[in-house]
């Protein structure tokens, strides 16, 4: 689908209707020139309609871009597939979660499609997903179905992460899940090894350099071996932000090098038990004593806890605060645990949260009883800069996880398409009644839309733009994807997708948390809403 000037006019289109349904939301949520909490809650449904919509506005927009640097027949039906599948939906409904839809009607504003975009709406054909299925068939075993656009280099990394993840983590990934093992200290060797923590640390400082788009590509790979395998970089790329966006210039001296090389092992370590996202509500104190501070409190759902070196804490250091004011961030050392005794470090305990997927890492919830923290490790050597050190991490954080969720759809999307050529009923390829044909070609649609988005979101960031917006949207449309994709792989398998002895039945249980960590998918709807409507209420 080569006809951009079809395809501008629709999207202005579409930017119109989003632009009416701004407007008509802060009506209600704004009644006197700045968004009012209470109301935005009271129209929840709204909002986060509004943030879906947005959502598919940019992602068509940068479908659109895409297919101006592509070219090729299975671009070509991605495009017109995918322009026509989402427009469609924009009109008809948009699929927040199974029983959830985001409808014009929730935001008081009604579109009726032009010709232009009724033609573009028709794109979406049985014709053209059966040859998309075809094609994908064709090329099994393809890094990605459709070019990515993405420059030489870029893809040489990917080309590296795939056939070190083909050779090193696919063959035993299941295998770790199964026993709920720690993924085994050999790999994330390996992985500091390549660089992997280390990846967008500056060289001066003992990393590569390399770019957030970089980082992107990796984690698509490693996750889409298994997700625990990518989200060990997600670790180290937290506590990176943290400390170069925060530190003073001797931490960032001291600890940078050492995330880099793999020396350390990070942990990120807030949320608390019964505070979920409400980051402003911990708890867990700090008490500075001398040229110590002494951290009390509780905190739960810590990824590789006992293995890590040093934690990333979020504590309360402002007894009389209680909002998110009153933190402030330590780089707590701590001494990596072994089987039998997990958490050694004085003042610390902890015990493992058994969980249905994500497991290569393990969860915890971890104590606190008079924990020591030097004074040294406050980050940035000034207290009540915790949350705002935090956030500054949200874009990147975000843009890894959609990352993330992209490499555990494209696997899902790999193994269900094995199983469709492989398994016959009724003398043919599963891969040959429409309906699995149909689950396959949306897959692979679905998972570009996404890319490129998440590609976006990377290419804001390296140039130095803000782009939590961005970033969000990309979080919130990848998790979903990975779920769909998931969850329709494991439908291709029918009754053995059911079976522990198969792989999409861990993927589906791994696919599952992307919705909910890194800002479950109701909180960052509700971000992007705020998001959207603040400028349009102040400007």
């Amino acid at each position: 689908m080569k006809d951009m000037q079809t395809t501008a006019t629709v999207l202005s289109e579409i930017e119109s209707v989003q632009a009416r349904a701004v407007e008509t939301l802060c009506a209600r949520v704004a009644p006197t020139g700045k968004v009012d909490s209470a109301l935005l809650e009271v129209h929840q449904h709204a909002a986060h309609a509004l943030s879906w919509l947005a959502t598919y506005v940019e992602s068509l927009s940068q479908l659109s871009a895409w297919s101006a640097r592509v070219s090729g027949e299975m671009e070509d039906l991605i495009v017109r597939i995918g322009f026509g599948e989402y427009l469609t939906q924009i009109a008809g409904g948009i699929m927040m979660s199974q029983n959830e839809f985001a409808r014009l009607s929730d935001l008081g504003v009604t579109w009726r499609p032009s010709d232009a975009a009724r033609a573009l709406m028709n794109g979406n054909t049985p014709e053209a997903r059966a040859s998309l299925a075809r094609m994908i068939a064709e090329r099994q075993g393809s890094a990605t179905f459709g070019a990515t656009g993405l420059d030489e280099d870029l893809e040489m990394i990917r080309d590296q992460f795939r056939r070190w993840t083909d050779d090193r983590v696919v063959p035993h990934a299941h295998q770790w899940h199964l026993q709920d093992a720690l993924i085994p200290i050999e790999i994330v060797e390996e992985l500091a090894g390549l660089g992997v923590f280390g990846l967008t640390i500056p060289e001066d400082l003992g990393g590569l350099g390399l770019s957030k788009a970089a980082m992107v590509v990796v984690s698509e790979e490693l996750s889409r071996g298994y997700i625990g395998v990518g989200s060990l970089g997600t670790r180290s790329e937290i506590a990176a932000e943290l400390i170069l966006g925060g530190g003073t210039a001797a931490q960032k001296e001291h600890w940078l090098p050492k995330l880099a090389s793999g020396e350390i092992l990070p942990t990120a370590v807030f949320t608390e038990p019964n505070t979920g996202s409400d980051l402003g509500a911990l708890r867990t104190r700090a008490v500075r004593e001398g040229d110590v501070w002494k951290v009390t409190g509780n905190k739960t759902w810590i990824t590789h806890a006992a293995r890590a070196h040093v934690m990333t804490l979020l504590a309360r250091t402002d007894p009389d605060s209680d909002d998110y004011r009153g933190l402030s961030m330590f780089i707590a050392e701590k001494t990596p645990g072994t089987a039998d005794d997990p958490f050694p470090t004085p003042g610390m305990t902890g015990g493992e949260i058994e969980v249905l997927g994500y497991r290569g890492m393990k969860e915890y919830e971890l104590g606190f009883d008079g924990f020591e923290v030097g004074d040294e490790n406050l980050l940035g050597g000034t207290t009540g800069q915790g949350f705002k050190q935090l956030m500054q991490t949200f874009e990147s954080a975000r843009i890894q996880t959609a990352a993330r969720a992209i490499g555990v759809a494209q696997n899902a999307l790999e193994l269900g398409l094995k199983y469709a050529l492989d398994r016959r009923q009724f003398g043919k390829a599963l891969i040959e009644f429409p309906r699995v044909a149909d689950k396959l070609a949306m897959m692979a649609v679905e998972i570009m839309i996404a890319r490129q988005l998440t590609y976006h979101s990377a290419w804001e960031k390296d140039h130095g733009h803000r782009c939590d917006l961005e970033a969000g949207m990309a979080k919130l449309l990848g998790a979903r994807v990975a779920w769909a994709c998931a969850d329709n792989a494991l439908q291709i398998h029918g009754g053995n997708g059911f079976a522990l002895e198969y792989p999409i039945s861990r993927v589906l249980c791994d696919a599952r948390i992307l919705n909910i960590f890194e800002g479950a998918a109701e909180i960052q709807a509700q971000v992007i809403a705020r998001r959207l409507l603040t400028p349009a209420v102040s400007g």
